[in-house]
């Protein structure tokens, strides 16, 4: 009775929060942008909210379970790259040559920066294509929870969730998408906090809990020492041995992967352009920064040291608890350690996480099968788009089900890396490019935009082990799961690889190729270097 009173509660005031920004939605600008007036608190927390969903909760919380407190340089570079140098650098850029354009999604403001209806097109079907991968891992997070949680049906609760999200999406627009995540987003934040305290509280307070995590060194997260020693394991509270297998997944995955990719999420650019002045942007940076630190913190920190609780109280380590299923570490843990009254609470933070994260991909994936390929391949604008964009939604939250359905065990922290590694290597170079380089030409940016998808794409399939050897394509073209088996080159991240190739791609045919006229780069940025908070 308390669990069904406390859902229908969550779920009827974000009924009403989409109902209102329905009835705020009156134009196409209104269903991409909000109208570029958001206020910061709203958008601030809606950054926040999107960046952090129950991948980030679950899947990370379960990547620290199995690596150790070594996942927190990525709070690091979470809040540095993600808010600091997202907001700073690049928010007021792209707010401000985004209303010089007159852009409305991210595929569109690439475009228009370089005068290129292909970079729109192409860079709307990575998203529309690619992002199922993230979508569908958000959702998988959240229905373990339920499973593990509550009993219920894994695949019942994947099919409610995707629906609930998907209504006040389709009507709402980004006004339901950014009103709703400020809501989830406090939610989260205080249920964190909670259960960050809560750990703490129960292992003895914050030195004895970390020097417990530490005595744990003989205690490793493979089969035997010597298999956790080659690996490169040397602790719960140390980073792996430099340059080992444990080092190049962590790091060039699980660290740089999202904490790099984040500036080019096309579901967070976009945020910049819903607000209708850099002041905004400014006051908007200490919010996210305090938001995304005590979400990331707390659940990389929970999840490292479930391993102390779980070894006192079972004689295991948490990924053993959790049957071998990182995603499950973090909910077990609740499930065993906490009171039925906060596993329910916090059932309503991952939630919130979930719906947050899954709002904002489905409304990119249907703003860019409606503005960014179907209104730029048949060339007609306006309200037709929208109505498009909301079949693209429908076909991005059926996708994102099934492949719920089929998706391995441990898949939400890989799937998160993996789509932040895909995007950097399309976007991040011609992204930098348009907002800081004006001598970049069109051609340049299509080549870094195609090199760095192609090659990224490529070791995705033959050389990245964990994404390598369950598409089989590689063993059964050439007998080997990828085409480079000698360490480290299986472990190194397709972004790795990717992203450098873009760069080069990017700089060396701008520098081959006619500048772009003095004209339209002045047209585009207008204003940018002399405007100061307006």
């Amino acid at each position: 009775m308390v669990l069904t009173v406390v859902v229908l509660i969550f779920l009827l005031i974000n009924g009403y929060v989409g109902y209102i920004a329905w009835r705020r939605t009156k134009s196409a600008d209104d269903y991409m942008v909000a109208g570029r007036e958001t206020h910061p608190f709203i958008m601030a927390l809606s950054y926040g909210a999107t960046f952090i969903s129950t991948a980030a909760i679950v899947g990370f919380g379960g990547v620290a379970a199995n690596y150790g407190m070594g996942i927190l340089w990525l709070v690091f570079l979470n809040i540095l790259v993600g808010i600091f140098i997202a907001f700073v650098f690049f928010g007021k850029r792209t707010r401000r040559m985004g209303h010089n354009l007159s852009a409305l999604t991210f595929p569109e403001f690439l475009s228009r920066r370089f005068n290129s209806r292909f970079i729109q097109y192409f860079s709307g079907a990575v998203i529309f294509i690619g992002m199922p991968i993230y979508a569908s891992v958000v959702l998988v997070g959240m229905a373990r929870f339920v499973e593990t949680t509550l009993q219920l049906d894994y695949n019942i609760a994947l099919v409610v969730m995707a629906a609930i999200v998907a209504i006040y999406v389709i009507f709402g627009g980004i006004r339901g998408v950014m009103y709703t995540d400020a809501l989830q987003g406090s939610i989260m934040f205080f249920g964190m906090i909670f259960l960050l305290g809560a750990i703490y509280w129960m292992l003895g307070g914050v030195v004895d809990a970390n020097q417990a995590l530490t005595n744990l060194v003989n205690i490793v997260p493979a089969n035997t020492t010597a298999a956790a020693t080659a690996t490169g394991f040397t602790g719960w509270t140390s980073m792996p041995a430099l340059g080992s297998t444990f080092w190049w997944t962590l790091v060039s995955s699980l660290i740089m992967g999202v904490g790099i990719g984040v500036l080019s999420q096309p579901q967070l650019v976009v945020r910049f352009m819903t607000v209708k002045s850099n002041r905004e942007l400014n006051r908007a940076v200490l919010i996210g920064g305090v938001f995304i630190f005590v979400m990331t913190f707390g659940a990389y920190v929970v999840g490292s040291l479930s391993n102390v609780y779980f070894f006192q109280t079972t004689g295991q380590t948490a990924v053993q608890a959790a049957g071998g299923n990182l995603d499950k570490v973090i909910p077990t843990f609740i499930a065993a350690a906490m009171p039925l009254w906060f596993a329910y609470l916090f059932m309503v933070a991952l939630l919130s996480a979930a719906m947050s994260t899954l709002s904002a991909n489905f409304h990119v994936q249907g703003t860019a099968f409606g503005r960014d390929i179907y209104e730029t391949i048949v060339n007609k604008t306006g309200i037709s788009s929208v109505r498009v964009a909301r079949i693209g939604i429908v076909i991005a939250v059926i996708i994102a089900v099934i492949m719920g359905f089929v998706l391995p065990a441990s898949v939400v922290a890989v799937g998160t890396s993996m789509w932040f590694g895909i995007t950097a290597a399309a976007f991040l170079a011609i992204y930098v490019a348009a907002v800081y380089w004006k001598r970049a030409t069109k051609e340049g940016a299509i080549a870094g935009l195609l090199s760095g998808t192609l090659v990224s794409l490529f070791w995705i399939i033959f050389g990245y082990k964990k994404t390598a050897e369950p598409l089989g394509i590689s063993k059964a073209l050439m007998g080997h799961s990828t085409i480079i088996t000698s360490v480290p080159w299986p472990t190194v991240d397709p972004m790795v690889i990717a992203l450098p190739v873009a760069i080069i791609a990017t700089i060396v045919v701008s520098l081959l190729t006619k500048p772009p006229e003095k004209e339209f780069v002045d047209k585009c940025f207008e204003g940018i270097d002399t405007a100061k908070g307006k």
